[in-house]
């Protein structure tokens, strides 16, 4: 064999792995039409979806003409590799040394597992039963010269009721020659749409075309990129594959037989588990900062959350995160607990967060205390005042469980048409006070259908006490929830400053006034 030889490669081809990323974690139903969106294109539909006419590339308006009753997700790279992951676990039980290209697409070594399962063909369907024993049915796979060739014969040569593909050493030039042009758009080749775009233009349309070019022509028009693609049309892929090595298995599962119906109970049977999570986080000197915790029922019901920490959890806090769980999602767990998984969400460096050398400082121990106050109370038992997101002054003012914060920045990046722009307000009425604002003659001010002011406003009248407008800007409208006649909501904001030079923000309703806030 020449030093510069393809080696034979083994690919394993998952279709539309998002819309099977959902399914597995119980976000969809397979048998319905879905369709998972990205830079609202279609990336992957259901089988459902497909039967409708949805096709990858689809802009999201024909994909929704084409399937009036489709159910639109938008992509996740996160979620996909998170699902992905126990897969991937699953096939190194039978064949070590997987490179994952991407989320729903990995590769492997064909010689390894072909000579101990007794031919590549064998090898193939080894790992396609112990999927299928896995809950994946529609995995395909492909054997060839190059992790290039055995991913196209895992998509273009294999169907649901032939899912082996294997391409004969030498022959994957034959292979590829009819294949189109455009595969060359897949980023995981390094194309690029531009440059098999332009290969069409040209009047090349199909790999076997472009593999015909001269080499020395190729490369005067496209340089080394376009050498490489050369190479992968002619059969000759440059690229190995690159094994990973797995992650330690830092997540820890308990089961519980038969299932525990007291929270106690379950906190008590998840210590062992706990130590052992942090211990094994430790060993490789990384904490965890935001941890999944996932509860299944006995009937089947699932409770899954991520829950943050001002610091970073130890044992006791990760038990503590699953009392609460069970406490907070009681109807989501109708019955007993029968399985409880703890996984990190994300990890730092453990020396990030050492102890200082010269004692703790006053944010550390007021961490410590209020850590333990939560720890005794429970998980909404210390709350911190947060900014969240909201038109209304008091919507925003939001008190969080300690070490829930973070959460609130995803809600205040939201528009809000109507929102109070800064500087805002320094005291905000809970309950705003009811006040009058009334004209020179002692007419009550209001605002009309067009948005505005009935009269000049010149008195406000606030707790009994009556006081002189001398500046006033206004009216600004928020209109809320106008689709719905019951709940619509339309009103005007006015800011005030009386003859005390004290400002106000005042908001009229319906005819009615009242004192939202006050600029102290």
């Amino acid at each position: 064999m020449r030093a510069d030889a393809p080696v034979r490669s083994l690919v394993l081809w998952f279709p539309d792995w998002p819309v099977t990323a959902l399914a597995r974690e119980g976000a969809v139903d397979p048998s319905a039409p879905v369709a998972v969106f990205e830079r609202n294109e279609v990336v992957a539909c259901s089988a459902a979806a497909r039967a409708n006419g949805v096709r990858r590339g689809q802009r999201r308006r024909d994909a929704q003409a084409r399937c009036p009753g489709l159910a639109v997700i938008a992509a996740d790279a996160m979620r996909d590799h998170r699902v992905f992951s126990p897969v991937v676990a699953r096939i190194e039980e039978r064949a070590p040394g997987i490179q994952i290209v991407r989320a729903g697409l990995c590769a492997i070594k064909a010689r390894g597992p072909a000579r101990y399962y007794g031919g590549e063909v064998e090898a193939a369907c080894v790992l396609l039963e112990s999927l299928s024993e896995f809950g994946i049915e529609t995995a395909r796979a492909g054997v060839a010269d190059g992790p290039f060739t055995a991913e196209q014969a895992a998509r273009a040569g294999t169907r649901p009721d032939d899912p082996v593909c294997v391409v004969p050493t030498g022959e994957a030039a034959g292979f590829l020659a009819p294949l189109p042009i455009g595969l060359l758009d897949d980023v995981s080749l390094g194309g690029g749409a531009e440059f098999a775009g332009l290969l069409a233009r040209l009047g090349v349309q199909t790999l076997g075309e472009f593999a015909a070019l001269d080499p020395e022509r190729v490369h005067e028009r496209f340089a080394e990129r376009g050498m490489r693609l050369h190479a992968l049309a002619s059969g000759r892929d440059p690229r190995a594959v690159d094994p990973r090595t797995p992650p330690p298995e830092l997540q820890r599962e308990v089961a519980f037989e038969p299932p525990l119906e007291i929270a106690d109970q379950v906190a008590f049977g998840m210590r062992l588990a706990a130590d052992d999570f942090i211990a094994g986080l430790g060993a490789i000197d990384l904490v965890c900062t935001e941890l999944r915790v996932e509860l299944t029922g006995d009937r089947g019901e699932r409770s899954e959350r991520v829950w943050l920490h001002p610091g970073s959890f130890d044992a006791a806090a990760v038990v503590d995160r699953v009392r609460w769980q069970l406490g907070e999602d009681a109807e989501g767990l109708r019955s007993g607990v029968s399985h409880v998984r703890i996984s990190p969400e994300a990890v730092d460096a453990a020396s990030h967060h050492a102890p200082a050398i010269f004692g703790a400082g006053p944010e550390e121990r007021v961490h410590h205390a209020l850590s333990r106050v939560q720890a005794m109370l429970g998980h909404r038992g210390v709350l911190t005042p947060a900014v969240g997101g909201g038109r209304w002054l008091a919507e925003r003012q939001v008190l969080v469980p300690w070490g829930d914060r973070a959460v609130l920045a995803k809600e205040r990046a939201r528009p809000w048409p109507g929102s109070l722009p800064d500087p805002l307000p320094a005291s905000v009425f809970a309950e705003p006070p009811r006040v009058e604002v009334t004209s020179s003659v002692g007419g009550l001010v209001a605002v009309d259908e067009r948005g505005r002011v009935t009269a000049h406003p010149a008195v406000l009248t606030e707790g009994g006490r009556r006081r002189a407008i001398a500046q006033w800007a206004g009216p600004w409208p928020i209109s809320e929830r106008g689709w719905d006649a019951a709940r619509a909501r339309r009103s005007h904001r006015f800011q005030v400053v009386d003859a005390d030079d004290v400002a106000w923000l005042l908001v009229c309703e319906a005819g009615r006034w009242s004192a939202e806030a006050r600029y102290d």
